[in-house]
This record gives structure tokens, C-alpha cells and sequence, in this order.
């Protein structure tokens, strides 16, 4: 939690507008005031995983954090945040995510955040990532949460804070983008699978410089069709990847590959935006046969994780890492 402190000037004799004692009469300012102290308790859940709960704007919220056993602590490591789905949980999305071993094998940590429950007069859910859209009516402000925990991973592991990413599965991808428009200072690249813009994030957003983008989706989704869906607020997937090509001034016409599939009667489009500024790519991966799932490559022959961080990997703040 940030506590910002605003520290009123003392004039020639004193601060106060009228009668009454006051320290400043004698040029003695008087005790500061102390910010409620930020409290956050962790325990160790197992297999390098801790559970870190605290209250944030009156809720009470957690996230698990995953810290590998070969973690080389003397060397800055990347942080990557990995957002549940709608209605989903931290502890599901550590099993299907399995960023785990990739982490083991690649020396980043991973924190698997909790979402806040949410009920409104069209839906109610367990849980669900404030980005807009459908969620429009909650009043729980995700970015800030991810901010705190960025703060409280960089107070105790020796994080790069150059190279921190943020990816998520639906809920999670719209969130993810969400934050490379509102947190884009800290952010320095994300993939989505199965996300896209609301119309709040895609109207809003505000980058502060250029960040490259990975979109995994399917065409046979119906939850968060490639289309879009005006009622629930989600943008189209070309609209959202043409915003990010834009931005970042790449070339207008992708750079375009086909893997074909026949015996599994399926194929993968790969749409590459190039030449964008600070050398940063906007990438669209579009799997014929996908429906609303996180793929795998013994499930659709590709791996999302794998992927995605060979993808973020290669980026910081400033772009391309040399």
C-alpha cells in the first residue's frame, strides 16, 4: 500500500489561519503525523509457495507467490504475475498455468494473485479482475492490488524491476492489458489468452511507452469471441491488436505464418506486427480449433506457457532486451 504524505509549508510565523496555541508560534513544528502501517502476513504453503494476505481498501485480499528453490538471489530476477479467470482461483490457475517448472528451469519468480469477489444486478462471481466491461459495476481497484504486491515483492526478493510481466487467462488477459494501460510504468510486456479490451481499458489507456503484446486465442471461443461482444463490453481481438500496433508504430500488415495440423483437422495462425518502435512486437496467435481454454501441447499441439514467456522474456521497459 502506498501512503502518500502531504507536508503543509510553515509560513514566516505559523501554519495555523487563526487563534488558538500552536507549537509554530515559536517556530517548533510539531510531531509528524505517522501512516497507518501496512501489515501483511505470509505463510508457507508449500512447495516454495507462499500464501501473503492483507487489507486492501477495506478488503482482505491474497495472492501466492512462487519463488524457485535455485533462484540465484544475488542476481536481479524478472517477476512474472500470471491472472486467474473469471470466477477462478490462484491455486487452479498454478495447475494449469504450470509456470512452475518453467520458472524452475528459466530463474524468474511467479505470483499468482486472488481476485475479489463480485456481484452486481447481471452477474455474481467468487471472483473476477476489475478491467471494465462486464465488471464495470465493482469498486475494487485491481490495479492498485497489483501495484502493492509489485511494491511488497520488490521489498523482499532482488526483483528486476525493468522486467516485470503480467499474463492471464480471460478475465486474466483483459486484466493484463488493462495494466500495460494503467500501470504501464511498472509493466513491461503481457500476453492474454482468451482476453481482449473492454471498452473502459481500450478508451482509456494511457501506456507510457512502447510494450509488446502476445493475443492466444481461439476461433471457436464463444465466452470471448474473436468478434468481440458489444453487451459485455469486450472489444474485437483484430481491434485490440491493431490498437497495440498502432501505438507502438509497427508496420500496418503482419507478417503472416500458417502451421497446419492435418491429422488433427486443426491449423495455427501466427500474425507478426514488426519494425515497432524500441524493437517491441505485437503478436496474434489464432488456433482454428481452440474453444475458451488455455492450450497445451499434448491438448491443441501448443504449449501457451512455454510460449508466452519465450515471448515476454525478451522485453523490458525499454524494449528489446540486447
Amino acid at each position: 500500500m502506498k501512503f502518500k504524505f502531504l507536508i503543509i509549508c510553515i509560513f514566516l510565523t505559523s501554519c495555523g489561519g487563526g487563534g488558538g496555541e500552536s507549537d509554530s508560534a515559536s517556530g517548533i513544528a510539531g510531531p509528524p503525523i505517522n501512516p497507518p502501517s501496512f501489515s501483511e502476513q505470509c505463510i508457507d504453503a508449500g512447495l516454495n509457495i507462499e500464501r501473503c494476505t492483507f487489507t486492501h481498501n477495506g478488503i482482505e485480499r491474497y495472492y501466492l507467490i512462487y519463488v524457485p528453490s535455485n533462484i540465484d538471489q544475488s542476481s536481479k530476477t524478472p517477476l512474472l504475475f500470471s491472472l486467474h479467470g473469471y470466477g477462478g482461483s490462484a491455486i487452479r490457475n498454478i495447475e494449469y498455468s504450470n509456470f512452475r517448472s518453467i520458472a524452475d528451469a528459466n530463474g524468474f519468480i511467479v505470483v499468482f494473485p486472488q481476485g475479489a469477489p463480485y456481484t452486481s444486478q447481471l452477474v455474481s462471481s467468487s471472483s473476477h479482475w476489475n478491467s471494465g466491461g462486464w465488471t464495470t459495476g465493482s469498486n475494487v481497484d485491481d490495479v492498485d492490488f497489483i501495484d502493492t504486491i509489485i511494491d511488497q515483492s520488490l521489498s523482499k526478493h532482488n526483483i528486476d524491476s525493468n522486467r516485470i510481466y503480467s499474463t492471464g487467462m480471460s478475465n486474466g488477459g483483459f486484466m493484463s492489458y488493462h495494466l500495460a494501460c494503467n500501470l504501464s510504468s511498472k509493466i513491461a510486456a503481457i500476453a492474454s489468452v482468451t482476453g481482449s479490451m473492454t471498452f473502459e481499458t481500450y478508451d482509456d489507456c494511457n501506456p507510457s511507452h512502447p510494450t509488446s503484446v502476445l493475443q492466444i486465442h481461439g476461433a471457436q471461443d464463444t465466452t470471448v469471441p474473436f468478434e468481440g461482444n458489444t453487451t459485455l463490453g469486450m472489444k474485437s481481438i483484430p481491434n485490440s491488436i491493431e490498437y497495440w500496433a498502432l501505438y507502438n508504430s509497427c508496420n500496418s500488415d503482419p507478417t503472416i505464418a500458417i502451421s497446419d495440423f492435418f491429422e488433427e483437422g486443426y491449423s495455427i495462425q501466427f500474425d507478426y506486427y514488426e519494425n515497432c518502435l524500441n524493437n517491441v512486437s505485437v503478436e496474434l496467435v489464432l488456433h482454428s480449433s481452440m474453444r475458451h481454454t488455455w492450450p497445451t501441447s499434448e491438448s491443441l499441439s501448443y504449449s501457451a506457457s512455454q510460449n508466452i514467456w519465450d515471448f515476454l522474456s525478451k522485453y523490458d521497459l525499454d524494449g528489446l532486451i540486447d
